[in-house]
């Protein structure tokens, strides 16, 4: 007979964006500024993402697409992929991701697709520390998990590899 695995996901409901703590009201809203910059011509997507460091500095990254679709990228691995690319050694605390329609000043529900919960799953595991995710959800929500980890459990990793 076959074990049974059960995973339990946790996360915290925020109604609104005020009801989070001061530094993390402040996350949020540079990841919807950095919507604004979203290069989206096609799905009219925008997409922002603010990665806070434990030196308390914030970086930005927001969806760039391109007319052969594939070719394009998130804002979640923008952010990432730059913060490596310039600080190698910047520890991440939390990060934040927000969406909205362009031209449209409401912020819709951003939820991270599988590959960038992929590569954050990567970075939160290099650096052996928790990374904390704020989403933008439905109806001006936030939602708070404390690990990347709980957004994808089963995640694939350099164990898998045999590193």
């Amino acid at each position: 007979m076959a074990n049974k695995i059960e995973i339990v996901l946790s996360f915290q409901v925020f109604a609104s964006p005020a009801e989070l703590p001061a530094d993390e009201q402040h996350l949020l809203s540079q990841a919807q500024k950095a919507t604004q910059l979203a290069y989206a011509p096609y799905s009219g997507f925008s997409v922002g993402a603010a990665l806070l460091t434990v030196d308390g500095n914030i970086y930005l990254g927001n969806n760039q697409e391109n007319a052969a679709y594939p070719s394009g990228l998130c804002a979640e691995r923008t952010a990432l992929f730059s913060l490596r690319a310039n600080y190698p050694d910047k520890q991440i605390v939390k990060m934040a991701i927000t969406a909205r329609r362009t031209n449209n000043p409401d912020f819709i529900a951003a939820l991270p697709c599988g590959a960038c919960r992929q590569v954050m799953a990567e970075y939160e595991n290099n650096q052996e520390a928790p990374i904390a995710v704020l989403m933008q959800a439905e109806n001006n929500q936030v939602y708070r998990c404390d690990t990347v980890s709980a957004l994808l459990p089963l995640q694939f990793s350099k164990h898998h590899l045999g590193l």
